[in-house]
């Protein structure tokens, strides 16, 4: 494991790492050979980074990484920045950020560091559990100068425990199929709530019979492997009373498309199909370890969509929590029917508000490609505050509109509503009415993650494969929470002109 220190005095460590802003002349910190730089070809640009090499002998290694326009320079930026200077220096040991100058006016001494060492931390991050001569990063010691103590160490901290979480998000996306079962995911769902004081709850398939969870049982019937409900409990002594923040993720650990049957080519990522649980579980470890003092559930819906002789037809129709009835016209729109069941329990226990999370539609990858999430709902409040949770967090997200006018798009003829919206329009719009159907009078928000729960490339602070998407968007809006009184109040714009 990496460790974060902010010692009194720069200890010896084998990189030091710069921050440029454009022009170099202006570089914070300890200034760069701007001659040096641009005979590399470097120009401060976001993202970028220069190995300098050595001033003397003796003397470490020194990387310049690019913040970009000064006047631009954010949390993110900053992230991005140090996950430059890791990236550019792939098998030291020990790391040094010089972060003397680096102040943006909007950000205190604590949110620099806390930025800093979440972009070094992620982007040393590697997956290779199953390779047998493993290259990982070998980076050991992060190291903090030029910033306050005080403020430095609390922003490390919080850093640590903030990556600590993603990583356990991104190795249980990167899991394999065959080996992160619901079975397996209630299993470590267990060890984690003992660990870190958690309350837990878990619906076996006879629960979730007796329970009458019709989308979940609909969904896993092509299986062998049996579904699961998990229900994670954060519950502060201060605030164990009051109505909690509902999380909830949808946990599909493999997705066939069942009889709807996906293409060989597509099949290949499904499983990741359960980022959205894998980001609920993560904040909710998170909430504890960083003691957010916020009363937060969090609802896993776990189960495969495999193509068995007992799975689900199109044409089948099914009976949610809630009474409601769904047509089932395509198998592979499976999860908005999990999710049906676990929004209407999360919707019975009151909360304050409900936000899910969800790789739902390949029409929001459509949409908004793989770096933006899109985001629905029914509170305008709710919405501000998970835009304002992403900006900090540096998770985009991308306000859709629910238009009332496109409810008839899911109207079934035999139902109360069908799976699948008009073919080829609005897909991740319908998926979010239908959801919408489940939640009641809650403050709810969808979190459609499709596109930006997996990369494709390796770049920044993120890498080929799961990226933990959403859980450090969660975890600002839990510490910030302000309550909502339980009762969504409706948009202002966005829908108003689409009726």
């Amino acid at each position: 494991m990496t460790t974060v220190e902010v010692p009194e005095r720069p200890g010896e460590v084998e990189v030091v790492a710069s921050f440029a802003t454009s022009p170099l002349g202006e570089a914070p910190g300890a200034a760069p050979d701007g001659e040096l730089c641009r005979v590399l070809g470097f120009d401060a640009a976001l993202d970028a980074a220069v190995v300098l090499g050595r001033r003397g002998p003796g003397q470490p290694v020194e990387v310049v990484a690019g913040l970009g326009p000064a006047a631009l320079v954010d949390a993110e930026a900053i992230r991005r920045a140090a996950a430059a200077a890791v990236r550019a220096t792939p098998r030291v040991s020990s790391l040094r950020l010089e972060l003397a100058g680096v102040d943006p006016p909007e950000l205190s001494s604590e949110e620099v560091a806390q930025a800093a060492c979440e972009g070094a931390l992620l982007a040393a991050y590697r997956f290779e559990r199953y390779k047998s001569e493993r290259q990982g990063s070998p980076l050991e010691r992060v190291e903090l100068a030029g910033v306050d103590p005080g403020p430095g160490r609390r922003g490390a901290s919080r850093a640590e425990v903030v990556a600590g979480v993603v990583t356990l998000a991104r190795d249980l996306v990167n899991t394999p199929a065959g080996e992160l079962t619901p079975r397996r995911f209630e299993e470590l769902a267990r060890e984690l709530a003992a660990l870190e004081g958690l309350g837990i709850r878990v619906l076996d398939e006879q629960a979730i019979v007796e329970e009458r969870l019709g989308g979940l049982l609909a969904v896993s019937r092509g299986s062998a492997e049996p579904p699961r409900l998990v229900r994670l409990e954060h519950a502060p002594g201060a605030v164990a009373g009051s109505p909690p923040v509902a999380l909830v993720g949808k946990g599909i650990t493999f997705d066939s498309g069942g009889l709807s049957l996906k293409s060989g080519t597509s099949m290949m990522t499904m499983k990741t199909d359960m980022s959205g649980a894998a980001a609920v579980l993560a904040a909710l470890v998170g909430s504890a370890r960083l003691g957010i003092g916020v009363h937060a559930v969090g609802w896993m819906a776990l189960t495969e969509n495999m193509p068995g002789g007992r799975a689900t037809k199109p044409g089948d129709v099914l009976r949610a929590r809630n009474g409601k009835t769904i047509e089932v016209l395509n198998t592979d729109a499976e999860g908005r029917l999990v999710l049906a069941d676990a929004l209407s329990l999360a919707a019975e226990e009151s909360p304050d508000s409900i936000v899910d999370l969800a790789t739902l539609t390949g029409a929001c990858i459509t949409a908004l490609g793989r770096g933006v999430a899109g985001l629905m709902g029914n509170d305008d409040r709710l919405l501000a505050a998970l835009r304002a949770a992403g900006r900090r967090a540096g998770e985009a997200v991308w306000h859709l509109p629910l238009p009332s006018g496109y409810r008839s798009q899911i109207e079934s003829e035999v139902a109360d509503m069908k799976n699948i919206g008009a073919p080829g329009e609005a897909g991740a719009l319908a998926a979010g009415l239908l959801l919408e159907e489940f939640v009641g009078t809650t403050p709810w928000a969808h979190l459609d993650i499709a596109g930006p729960a997996r990369s494709e490339t390796d770049g920044g602070y993120r890498h080929k494969g799961g990226t933990g998407f959403g859980v450090r968007t969660l975890l600002e809006l839990l510490a910030r929470y302000e309550p909502l009184g339980g009762r969504a109040e409706g948009l202002s714009t966005g829908t108003e002109v689409l009726r």
